[in-house]
């Protein structure tokens, strides 16, 4: 990893590298992160502190102190032992501090602000190593985000598929910030992760291509591990009462929204209900059955085309 700026001065010294993301859709990609460590405290001791563009913890529910940095247990505990080593002989104990200086600016484009971490980014991490488009992350982000939701005393959640669903389901479901989740293509295992940890009622939201997906059963959304399968919305369709030509129309759609157009032509408001049954049994099946739940299918304008289960 390349220093690249270090300055020592009379009891401190200070380092910084750029944060490397790799393949990773990381937003810090390219911030400068900078240690300032410095002689305080008794022998022995060890203490970490956030600097500018490093979030302060406002919400239970994240494993760290309120009011403290928002520095994660692991890279606490690294930052610890390899500190405590470097400094085994002397008579003094040490401070890190940690910041970042776009911190506060790249703050707004992370999941903090709905996790109650203000005023910057986290200093997260396991290993230290990047492992290029992980999914490890983000399930982790899921995860982490049920638990404050939890650890607020809100066990109702509202898991989308994107921000805009998520904004438009604001308008339809009146929850605290914190009991929005994005949950990406993860629909499964986000599903399994509430049922898991106690959640009582989700909401669903979402748009005809995640929801889509979901309703034929899969667990992963994204697009290049999944396709919109065209037979099967052709069968909702037909289930709904569409004739043999829009029938047709559907199982020769280019895309989900395609068929989207194709029904609303045909004015066959019926599909939309079947789109969010199959949404609520395939989701029930990933929550096996221990976790009471609405789907709601959105048009692209935020309207709401159907719902479905327990509101």
């Amino acid at each position: 990893m390349e220093i690249t700026r270090s300055e020592i001065s009379d009891g401190s010294a200070v380092c910084a590298v750029i944060k490397d993301g790799g393949d990773d859709p990381d937003v810090t990609h390219g911030a400068e992160i900078v240690a300032r460590v410095s002689l305080a405290g008794a022998r022995g001791s060890v203490e970490i502190a956030g600097g500018e563009g490093v979030g302060t913890v406002t919400k239970p529910g994240l494993g760290l102190e309120i009011g403290g940095p928002a520095i994660n247990p692991v890279p606490r505990r690294m930052i610890t032992e390899s500190v405590a080593d470097a400094g085994a002989e002397l008579e003094s104990g040490i401070r890190v501090e940690v910041s970042v200086p776009r911190g506060r600016e790249l703050a707004p484009k992370t999941d903090n602000p709905r996790l109650g971490i203000t005023g910057g980014i986290s200093i997260l991490g396991t290993s230290g190593i990047v492992i290029p488009f992980s999914t490890a992350s983000f399930a982790a982000s899921i995860r982490q985000n049920i638990d404050v939701a939890l650890a607020m005393g809100d066990k109702e959640v509202v898991l989308t598929t994107g921000g805009r669903s998520e904004d438009f389901a604001r308008e339809i479901v009146s929850l605290p910030d914190h009991c929005y989740i994005q949950m990406g293509d993860f629909s499964g295992y986000a599903i399994q992760q509430c049922a898991k940890k106690g959640v009582e009622r989700a909401h669903i939201a979402g748009f005809i291509g995640k929801l889509a997906k979901m309703a034929a059963g899969k667990k992963q959304t994204h697009v290049k591990g999944s396709k919109v399968d065209m037979a099967f919305l052709a069968g909702l369709a037909k289930k709904s009462g569409a004739g043999g030509d829009v029938v047709e129309r559907v199982l020769g759609a280019n895309t989900a929204r395609h068929v989207l157009e194709i029904i609303k032509d045909a004015g066959q408001d019926g599909f939309y209900g079947e789109v969010c049954s199959c949404v609520h049994s395939q989701m029930g099946e990933h929550s096996r059955g221990g976790l009471p739940m609405e789907v709601i299918l959105l048009d692209f304008d935020g309207s709401i085309l159907a719902r479905h289960g327990e509101q």
